[in-house]
Order: structure tokens, then C-alpha cells, then sequence
């Protein structure tokens, strides 16, 4: 269900969450700090059956992006430096050895994603309070993604809350709350903790597939997370949180504000958001067996000072 705050209660919502410090004032990583050695190894003994999923969007000139809203942006745009015909008009130069290369434009946060703690900021600050003079032309000084380069694999758990809600797909405007995922969760039988990777499907890209149309998914209504869903993530110090929608948060948003969940996560606990992950098809070999958690590696392109990577997300089971 939606749910509606004033300023002041936001705010304490802001400050109950905060992690600024709990690792020290250098920490960049935020809840990331909570994956291990140890965690990672109780996640790879998840790993019973060898079914490999990749959860990315195919990255190309088809995607989701608009070129509308602040940022303009677009989709991938790939390049052939040197293709076939190349080889051919040069054969003789080479005749027993040529190759093919090739080039991209991409905005980072195109497709199938990561945000950065550097990506957003309340007022002129982000999280563990750096502020925007650390965010220039030339990147992220600080917070940036790569912070999740060797952190971003560990036990992943899957609430498919669309599915446990009896629909294929929740609408547009459906917020999904604290009340919902701990009722998913344990319709699952799994529980969410310190560390854990948590996927949420509202089954939106299964709609944009049923018709055939992107439409609005980027930057329209959309089902995505409620504020309230902050008590169930910051509780249990998730390390990260990703959706299949464009941005993570119930469109509208709840209350007038812009984004308030990427605020409560991303500048104040320290969580990293993952937006644009296709599920589909892990949700159903999920539903198929009843086990909901795996073995997750997602880590980011090592882009120095990156505000977001693009990625292709690898659940095993």
C-alpha cells in the first residue's frame, strides 16, 4: 500500500536509517561492508543444480531509454570499427590473420544497472557525508561504484511479490511495503539478513513483453517500493536491493517528493540499488521448486569514478 509522511517524519525516517560512520569516515561502501569471506561461502553452498541465470536486459539500440527526463538518457549506441567487409577489402594485406572491433556509447544507467552511493544526494549531500564538491566532470572522488567490485556477490534471495500476490504483473502506482515483503518472504520460506542480496519482482517487464511496448517504463507510473519498505531493508541491513522496474520506487511517488526510497537507501544506510533487472525467468524456475535463495555474483565495471555500471547480473542455483 502506499504511504503518505510529512516532512518532519521523513527526515527522522532519514536519520533512524543513517549509517554515516558505522564503518568509519573513510567508508565508501556502505551495507557492503556486511559481505565476507564467510558470507560468500554459505552462499556458494546454495548451489545445488548448476542452472545458471543471467538477469540483464539485452544491452542495444532496443532498450528501454527515452532520451527524455535530466539526463537525456538514451540507448546503447554500438559501433563496428572494423567489420567484415574491412577483412575483405583488405585481404590481401593480411592473408592469414585480420579481426573484427567495435565501440559503444552508452550511458552507464542505461540498461540492467547499479546505482552508486555517488548518485544521489539530499540537499548537497550523499551518503557518510561527502557532499557535491566530491562529484565532478571528472567523476566520483568518492563513494563511486567500483566500491562494489569484489563486494557484489554473495547470497541472493528472490521475492516475487507479484507472483505471491496471485497477478502476473502488479500496476502501475502499486506500492509494495514492509507488510508485503515480510508476508512474501515468509510465503517463500526464506529470511532476508545482513548481507543478503534482495530482488523484488513486480513483474513489470512481463507486461512490457505482453505488449509488445516499452511505453512509459522508463521514467512512467510504475509498481515499485514504498518508503515504508525502508524498515524492511534497513532492519535487516541488506547489502543491496535491486527491482525489474526503471527506478526502484512506486511512481508516483509517494508523498510529492522525488525518489524518497534512493534517498532513505543510497545517502543515508548505504544500500546499493539495482534497477532495470530482468527476473522472469529466474522467478519461475523459483516458483518451480519453492527455493528462493542463490548464489548471486553482480559486480560493476571497474569504471573509475562511476556513478553507475551496467552489468550482466549471474544468479546460480
Amino acid at each position: 500500500m502506499r504511504h503518505e509522511f510529512t516532512r518532519e517524519q521523513y527526515e527522522a525516517l532519514l536519520l533512524r536509517y543513517r549509517n554515516w560512520g558505522r564503518w568509519g569516515p573513510e567508508d565508501e561502501i556502505g551495507t557492503a561492508n556486511l559481505v565476507d569471506a564467510a558470507s560468500v561461502a554459505r552462499a556458494a553452498a546454495l548451489v545445488r543444480t548448476g542452472k545458471v541465470y543471467s538477469l540483464a536486459l539485452p544491452f542495444d539500440r532496443n532498450g528501454p531509454q527515452t532520451g527524455r527526463g535530466r539526463t537525456g538518457r538514451v540507448n546503447i549506441q554500438h559501433y563496428m570499427a572494423r567489420d567484415g567487409g574491412d577483412i575483405a577489402a583488405d585481404a590481401g594485406d593480411l592473408p592469414h590473420f585480420d579481426g573484427t572491433d567495435d565501440l559503444v556509447q552508452l550511458y552507464l544507467q542505461a540498461g540492467t544497472q547499479w546505482d552508486a552511493l555517488a548518485h544521489v544526494f539530499w540537499g548537497t549531500e550523499m551518503y557518510n557525508a561527502r557532499t557535491t564538491a566530491d562529484v565532478t566532470s571528472a567523476g566520483a572522488a568518492h563513494n563511486a561504484v567500483t566500491g562494489l567490485a569484489d563486494r557484489a556477490v554473495g547470497r541472493g534471495v528472490l521475492l516475487d511479490v507479484a507472483r505471491w500476490s496471485g497477478v502476473d504483473w502488479l500496476e502501475p502506482g502499486h506500492a509494495i511495503d514492509t507488510d508485503d515483503l515480510e508476508r512474501c518472504a515468509a510465503a517463500h520460506g526464506v529470511e532476508v539478513g545482513p548481507g543478503d542480496f534482495v530482488l523484488i519482482r513486480t513483474g513489470q517487464l512481463a507486461q512490457v513483453r505482453a505488449r509488445g511496448a516499452w511505453e512509459d517504463y522508463a521514467g512512467g507510473d510504475a509498481p515499485g517500493l514504498s518508503v515504508d519498505a525502508a524498515h524492511f531493508l534497513c532492519g535487516r541491513d541488506v547489502a543491496a536491493v535491486a527491482c525489474d522496474t526503471w527506478g526502484l520506487d512506486v511512481r508516483p511517488h509517494e508523498s510529492g517528493l522525488v525518489a524518497p526510497l534512493h534517498v532513505v537507501l543510497l545517502v543515508n544506510a548505504g544500500i546499493h540499488i539495482g534497477e532495470m533487472w530482468d527476473l522472469e525467468v529466474l522467478a519461475a524456475d523459483c516458483a518451480a521448486d519453492g527455493r528462493y535463495d542463490f548464489f548471486l555474483s553482480a559486480p560493476p565495471l571497474t569504471i573509475t569514478g562511476a556513478v553507475g555500471s551496467p552489468l550482466n547480473p549471474i544468479a546460480v542455483r
